[in-house]
């Protein structure tokens, strides 16, 4: 007497779940997702802009001449204010540290909500993100690839500023001691140090940018959505900061830490405004990103 046939349910649950050799951990590798997003037009876009800016701002000096700011850019949060452009042509390591003063507030949230915002969303506009999921790339591992990519882009771009703006004003201003607005100098030695402490806190303080921007992108098919609100509600964290009235509510505002750099270009290293600025930072982007994670998990993807 001959087996009964099993129906096709008992069928699929008796056979084996993955494919022979196949690896969770090995899809979508960071390599991979790196090389994608180098080729994209908007990453080589973005890095000739930021190479350019130093450039721009030695014209801009040249044909000004001595550069005469009337309002610095203060490190909130314990720092005492300085005007960085008052002294951004004594040598190469204060036109670095003027040309991340002048892009920290808006510029550099641009790529940050551009590679963290267009990654996901672009998957979906393109209709591609259903075929990396039936892969099979598990969703977990689809973001987090994603995302440790975007913020790898992000940082090479605020790298890629100071980088830049150290070779062009060696040559334009020669090499020297970073001068102090407030008084006082750092030796040649420091100064290094010094600007890739900003760049680091510049960084972190991003992440929030960078979270919003992430977030919206598993949100919606359209990148352009996503990287505008995220730039958009940055915004309004600048507009609600230059709020005086909220008194210390704005201890909770990531924008009024941004500027808590200017702690590290002083004599004495101050790290008070700092660490506090990353803290809240870091708060905020945490939460962003499991809201990401949580909701891409249980999302239909039909794009």
């Amino acid at each position: 007497m001959s087996a009964p046939v099993q129906p096709p349910e008992a069928r699929v649950e008796t056979a084996h779940p993955e494919a022979e050799g196949y690896r969770a951990g090995r899809t979508l590798p960071l390599r991979v997702e790196a090389m994608r997003q180098l080729r994209r037009r908007r990453t080589l876009l973005m890095g000739g802009v930021l190479a350019a800016l130093p450039f721009i701002l030695i014209i801009a000096f040249a044909i000004g001449g001595t550069p005469d700011g009337e309002d610095g850019g203060g490190g909130r949060g314990g720092g005492s204010r300085i005007n960085l452009m008052d002294v951004a042509t004594e040598s190469a390591a204060n036109f670095a540290a003027t040309s991340l003063f002048v892009s920290a507030g808006f510029l550099l949230v641009i790529p940050v909500a551009l590679f963290c915002g267009d990654t996901v969303a672009s998957e979906a506009s393109w209709s591609s993100l259903r075929y990396l999921l039936a892969a099979p790339v598990p969703r977990v591992r689809l973001l987090w690839s994603k995302l440790v990519v975007a913020l790898g882009f992000s940082l090479a771009a605020m790298v890629l500023l100071p980088v830049v703006a150290l070779a062009a004003g060696t040559a334009a201003y020669g090499w020297g001691p970073l001068k102090l607005p407030t008084g006082g100098a750092l030796s040649a030695g420091d100064t290094v140090p010094r600007l890739a402490i900003v760049v680091a806190f510049i960084f972190v303080s991003q992440l929030v940018t960078a979270g919003l921007a992430f977030w919206l992108s598993t949100k919606t098919d359209a990148p352009l959505g996503a990287v505008g609100g995220a730039v958009f509600l940055t915004i309004v964290g600048n507009v609600l900061d230059a709020v005086t009235a909220l008194g210390s509510w704005r201890d909770f505002l990531p924008a009024h830490w941004q500027f808590a750099w200017a702690d590290a270009l002083q004599p004495q290293l101050e790290w008070g405004g700092m660490i506090k600025g990353a803290a809240v930072s870091v708060t905020y982007a945490l939460i962003l990103f499991a809201l990401a994670f949580r909701g891409f998990s249980r999302k239909d993807i039909v794009s």
